[in-house]
């Protein structure tokens, strides 16, 4: 595995997975057959990391037709004091056995009648990126930091941030 100034490959993928985890909510970005990027808040089952991230889909949802072809796709990740974004190819998975391994209590609010539920799907994002940033500490340390960037002339430090190969 490579090195860098912030430690190897898989101690950087180590760091991603932790964000993602911490997150739990993605807003996951398609494109819709006219071009235009569509964002959508989505739930993720699983970040096992090599990159790949699973989510609970109607099979007739915009969002699984526009995945339907193994299509780019990106998922973000935001909280207060990090964000990760991933970025790879999706495609429309239909598994059961799958679906069974992934169900919760979120996925059970959605789609009633369980894994079997006629029409339901699931899209796996396969993450070849992942970039992200974390700002030491909370959202007052950093409100701090940017007073103190101001106050004194210099650039903001804002934190870790890397670009990840998965």
């Amino acid at each position: 595995m490579g090195h860098d100034e912030h430690g190897t490959v898989e101690s950087q993928i180590e760091k991603v997975t932790e964000l993602v985890k911490k997150a739990n909510v993605a807003m996951l970005t398609t494109i819709a057959p006219d071009g235009r990027l569509v964002s959508r808040p989505m739930g993720v089952q699983e970040a096992d990391f090599r990159g790949d991230l699973w989510f609970f889909a109607d099979a007739d949802s915009h969002k699984a037709h526009e995945v339907e072809g193994g299509a780019p796709a990106n998922a973000a990740f935001a909280d207060s004091t990090s964000w990760v974004s991933v970025s790879g190819t999706a495609e429309v998975v239909r598994d059961v056995a799958k679906a069974r391994e992934l169900w919760n209590p979120v996925a059970e609010a959605w789609f009633p009648d369980g894994p079997e539920t006629p029409g339901l799907v699931l899209l796996v994002l396969h993450g070849e990126t992942a970039e992200y940033w974390e700002s030491p500490g909370n959202r007052l340390t950093t409100a701090i930091s940017l007073v103190k960037a101001k106050v004194t002339g210099e650039r903001y430090d804002g934190g870790e941030n890397e670009t990840v190969r998965l």
